[in-house]
Formats: structure tokens, sequence, C-alpha cells
């Protein structure tokens, strides 16, 4: 049976359509791999700065994926690396985007929300994968070491 050029054209796009979808929604969560890769980069950084640090790496629901507490680290750094990803995820932004939008009145509290910087959405291919934080330093410091961990896996803040 022979397919005519319209319907070829049609099938074709359509093959398309399904391999680009299925590309898609192969990268709809963060991968162990690429958790690891992104806390080896957070951690470096923090290193290089002698900042003591819990870095916390979650997927989209908040469960982490990676955790790591540098020695030295405060007990109270995870409570709030652990609010800081609840914050982005929540609120659908960065820890920092949220302060100034709950300042400004242009967004609700979130329980236990946090203002302060170093919370990100971690998004790849314009989906958001899940939420890295940081917490121990000044809240600029954690907002870097968490943007080196994002750049190690291609995400941008």
């Amino acid at each position: 049976m022979k397919i005519r050029t319209p319907a070829r054209i049609a099938l074709l796009s359509l093959a398309c359509t399904v391999v680009a979808a299925s590309t898609a929604e192969a990268q709809q969560s963060l991968t162990l791999e690429q958790a690891r890769a992104a806390m080896d980069a957070a951690e470096t950084e923090a290193a290089q700065n002698q900042w003591n640090l819990t870095i916390l790496i979650a997927d989209t629901e908040g469960v982490p994926i990676y955790l790591r507490r540098i020695d030295g680290a405060s007990a109270r750094s995870y409570e709030i690396a652990t609010r800081k990803v609840n914050t982005a995820l929540a609120s659908g932004m960065h820890t920092a985007d949220y302060a100034r939008a709950l300042a400004a009145g242009q967004t609700d509290s979130i329980p236990n929300g946090v203002t302060g910087d170093g919370g990100y959405l971690i998004r790849l291919g314009g989906q958001v994968v899940g939420a890295m934080s940081a917490s121990g330093a000044s809240g600029a410091e954690d907002a870097q070491v968490v943007r080196a961990g994002m750049a190690a896996i291609g995400a941008r803040p």
C-alpha cells in the first residue's frame, strides 16, 4: 500500500511530535546522577570559600534526593535548607523572588516560608524538576553555592 505524500508528511509530523513529547516527559524529574553532579559542584564552591553549609536537593514534591551537611554546619541549617526548598516549590519561585513578591503584596504568605536567599527551583528543558537550597552562611553566599551546583547540570536560576 502506497501512502500519498500529504499523508506521509502527516505521519512523519505525528511521529516527530510523539518523539519530542517522549523526550520532554523523560526529564520530568531530577536524576540521582544530576543531583550528585550539582551537589559536588555546590560543595566545592562552599569548600573553596570555607562556608560550612547544609545543601539540599529535592524532587518536585520536596522529597530529598541528596543532602550534605558539611562539617561545622549548624544543626539548624538543615531545617532552614528544608524550608527554603519547600518555599521555592510552594511559591513557584526562588526564595529571594518570593521575599520581594511577599513584601510587595503580590503573593500570599506560605506557612513556614523563608524569605532569605538560597532556595532555587531547578529547571531543565523549561520544566521544574526539583529544588535546591543551601543554608549556613549569608543568603547571598548560600545562593552563590546553589547557583554553582545548578550550573554544573545546565540549570539556570
